[in-house]
């Protein structure tokens, strides 16, 4: 790992300098920042082809070693789509963008959901001036992202109002983030355990230009189902269409972000009669149980997981690996638009899947 230059500080951070239109961003002192040789090279040449991805999904999202596999198997996707993967995290109280293997094996630990905070915003100064590991949440993974000038992420599902959020206040900071840095954010939507309609009325508050991907219909992704029975106000139907979009976001100076709701894959969808009837099951659980704050997402989860025999699990690594994917193609595609490439990522993509024998079309 390499602490970032100073020579380097537009390239691979506009959070800590006056970029080239001459208004101040976000600021993140370089000497906390500890970025991966892989990452380094791809900001210096193209950091339009790196794509961020979060950690809370390792240390709180899934049980291990379910946790690491996907993590592995979500990096490798990345890269073979030609893209740069920098998984976001705190080790040791320092923030590293691109983990090596040996840090994801710390933290997708059995233990490591006991010793690693969930960190938000709110925690990250918490954690970092006591030294210990934090799983980014898609807030903290945000605001890390945009520092280091990343323009892409990946992620299963962002969080959002809560149920009763009206009576509770609990929203999460990950739609306030999502107002304030202008990442796309490849997602399956809001998870389903959330007051979608009102999550969405939220991100529009809040400016966020939300998007279907692939979705003739407009209907939003609910996570674990296809659909959320709330429509997106837009629909993109390509990778190219999509890097436009994330370019023009950037030409604009809006500083806000794009959500880009693709579905799970169909194979892999859930009844969505069926998740609904476990999801009030395990929120009453959490009811009875006092659960609160940022520990209700991952208690839920796991209740799901197990009301549903595992089945949730499987979709939730399923869509992780496909939304990886998609973020993968726009991130390349987007170099390319940048940096004036005349081929396709989808003549490149379909080179490679006939030279190697891979690469399914994304459901």
């Amino acid at each position: 790992m390499f602490r970032l230059a100073a020579a380097t500080l537009y390239r691979c951070s506009r959070g800590y300098c006056t970029s080239k239109h001459g208004t101040e961003n976000r600021r993140i002192s370089p000497s906390l920042i500890d970025i991966a040789p892989e990452v380094r090279e791809a900001l210096r040449h193209t950091p339009q082809s790196v794509v961020a991805l979060e950690s809370t999904i390792i240390t709180h999202g899934m049980p291990y070693p379910h946790n690491l596999d996907t993590a592995l198997e979500v990096e490798q996707i990345v890269r073979q789509q030609g893209a740069v993967p920098a998984t976001i995290a705190i080790v040791g109280g320092r923030i590293k963008v691109g983990l090596a293997e040996e840090q994801l094996r710390l933290l997708a630990r059995a233990d490591s959901g006991a010793q690693t905070v969930k960190t938000s915003r709110r925690d990250m100064a918490f954690v970092m001036a006591t030294g210990r590991n934090g799983g980014t949440t898609v807030a903290g993974t945000l605001l890390i992202a945009d520092a280091v000038g990343l323009r892409i992420f990946a992620t299963g599902g962002i969080g959002g109002v809560h149920r009763e959020g009206e009576r509770t206040m609990d929203v999460s900071a990950d739609l306030i983030e999502l107002g304030r840095c202008p990442v796309a954010v490849v997602s399956s939507g809001v998870k389903s355990i959330l007051d979608i309609p009102r999550t969405l009325e939220y991100l529009e508050t809040q400016g966020v230009c939300v998007t279907t991907y692939g979705s003739e219909d407009f209907e939003f992704p609910a996570f674990y189902t296809r659909s959320s029975g709330s429509k997106a106000p837009y629909n993109l139907t390509s990778s190219t269409d999509a890097a436009k979009m994330v370019h023009m976001n950037r030409e604009l100076g809006l500083r806000s972000g794009i959500l880009i709701g693709v579905p799970i894959p169909e194979q892999y969808a859930m009844d969505a009669t069926e998740m609904n009837a476990v999801i009030a099951e395990a929120l009453s659980d959490a009811e009875r149980k006092g659960i609160r704050g940022k520990e209700v997402t991952p208690f839920i989860l796991s209740a799901v997981s197990q009301l549903t025999r595992g089945n949730s699990l499987h979709a939730n690594m399923a869509l992780i690996k496909n939304n990886a994917r998609v973020a993968a193609e726009i991130a390349v595609e987007l170099a390319r638009i940048e940096n004036g490439s005349t081929i396709p990522v989808e003549q490149s993509n379909d080179a490679k899947s006939v030279a190697k024998g891979v690469g399914a079309p994304v459901s």
